[in-house]
């Protein structure tokens, strides 16, 4: 997804996730959830958001992080 975001996948790749997300309503909000992921975060200052806030997806960040090992 973060290439389909970033525009490097390759026309064939593109093309197939493109197929598939037509017919895959969970990825097509997993998309969904990323793009606002991205615009959100896109414009928070770490230095701005509250202690609570950052401590919150510090934390959510380290359990995805947990869940890949």
């Amino acid at each position: 997804m973060a290439d389909y975001l970033d525009g490097a996948l390759a026309e064939r790749d593109r093309a197939r996730l493109e197929s598939h997300l037509s017919a895959c309503p969970h990825c097509t909000e997993h998309l969904a959830q990323l793009r606002v992921t991205i615009e959100v975060l896109g414009r928070a200052e770490p230095e701005s958001l509250p202690d609570e806030a950052l401590d919150e997806l510090v934390s959510v960040y380290r359990r995805w992080r947990s869940d890949d090992a």
